[in-house]
């Protein structure tokens, strides 16, 4: 059974720390860029690419922060909420993009390497290095409760990885002019992005694509409520995710014969099992007399209802 306590950090404070983080980045970035350019690093490039992902990653989380505490209205009844989901499917297919594009650019300096200033990157390294761990610490304790910032944290801590990397091999080409571990380099990066990208946008696709919570077994909800005192039996279940923490239900529920004079009492009891049981807490049950049920009833999904 699922239970989840969260403990967030409140909104003002946490848009402070995501602002903050998406200036430090964009000035690393900056920094970064200039500083791969002049050294001639693809690497350090590499890495302040991924660091400017971030920066577009923070930025739109802080945007679909604000909008998500929108209060539902006629045209997003639900509410908006979601807004924090698509902005993380943009945020990992950007990243994809971004991973493939490097591994091309590492192919070409493969084949035709340039000279690479080793001092210089290692400097921009050290300095990126630093600003990476910082930018993480600010988004640690939000990262536990947002896909968004969870998100954004991963890529600073890939950052940091990646700056230490960058900083490896500027070493080695001071101290033995490897200039192939510029674009090696540029591969363990562009790796590490996408195999990062791919496993993080499933469990955002399966949110939009109405999949059921993975930490939550379907039957065993099913199960939970056919035990329900009055219940005979539940069908046409859609079980879903509105939102990265917010799970909900929607079913046929029949009542057993003889409890139909207390089907309201018997549905309340259904809604508290499913809220202390699995932390489901909206829940939309359509009550079917057991003697005018769905006559093809079928247990996930929705073909039609014909009742007898």
């Amino acid at each position: 059974m699922a239970h989840n306590h969260h403990h967030h950090v409140s909104p003002d404070a946490g848009d402070r720390r995501v602002f903050l983080a998406i200036v430090v980045n964009v000035a690393l970035t900056v920094v970064q860029i200039v500083g791969g350019i002049f050294a001639g690093s693809l690497a350090l490039i590499a890495d302040a690419l991924h660091n400017l992902s971030d920066a577009v990653a923070l930025a739109i989380a802080f945007g679909a922060r604000k909008i998500a505490r929108r209060p539902a209205d006629s045209d997003m009844t639900f509410g908006y909420g979601r807004i924090e989901i698509v902005a993380a499917l943009i945020n990992y297919v950007t990243l994809i993009v971004i991973g493939l594009y490097l591994v091309y650019e590492a192919v070409l300096r493969f084949i035709s390497p340039e000279g690479v200033d080793g001092w210089l990157v290692v400097i921009i390294a050290a300095v990126a290095l630093v600003i990476d761990l910082a930018t993480a610490l600010l988004t640690y304790a939000m990262s536990k409760n947002s896909m968004n910032i969870r998100a954004a944290f991963l890529h600073n801590v890939a950052d940091a990885l990646g700056s230490v990397a960058v900083i490896i091999a500027g070493t080695l080409i001071i101290l033995f002019d490897w200039r192939l571990i510029d674009p090696a380099v540029t591969l363990l990066i562009a790796g590490y992005i996408l195999w990062q990208s791919f496993a993080e946008i499933g469990p955002v696709i399966r949110i939009l694509m109405l999949g059921s919570p993975p930490g939550i077994d379907p039957d065993e909800v099913l199960a939970c409520v056919r035990t329900t005192e009055g219940v005979q039996d539940i069908h046409h279940a859609h079980l879903w995710m509105m939102g990265e923490h917010e799970t909900a239900l929607d079913a046929h529920l029949v009542i057993a014969p003889g409890a139909w004079a207390r089907a309201d009492a018997v549905k309340e009891q259904v809604k508290k099992r499913l809220e202390q049981g699995f932390d489901i807490r909206h829940s939309t049950l359509e009550l079917e007399c057991s003697c005018h049920a769905c006559d093809t009833p079928i247990t996930y999904g929705h073909d039609g209802c014909r009742t007898g």
